[in-house]
């Protein structure tokens, strides 16, 4: 166990926010493993454990879906774009 605590997992979800893509998905992905390694923890409010993880699964997929649209893919959906092809 690293020590890390819900507050420390919480605050790289906040300092992600402000990341580049790359960036932001390590610092998410790290605390996403810091979240799973905390649900052995029997001090840990599981209830607050849970909602952390589901905070960080959604802003992976966000920022994922952001880079997608930012490389293009944006273009291709919607069509009625100038730089769609």
């Amino acid at each position: 166990m690293t020590g890390t605590t819900l507050n420390d997992v919480e605050r790289s979800l906040d300092r992600a926010a402000d990341l580049e893509t790359e960036e932001a998905v390590s610092v998410l992905r790290t605390a996403r493993q810091d979240i799973e390694d905390l649900g052995s923890n029997p001090d840990v409010d599981e209830g607050r454990r849970k909602e952390l993880e589901e905070r960080l699964d959604q802003r992976i997929r966000e920022i994922k879906e952001r880079d997608a649209y930012d490389s293009g893919l944006g273009a291709a959906m919607n069509p009625e774009d100038d730089d769609a092809p």
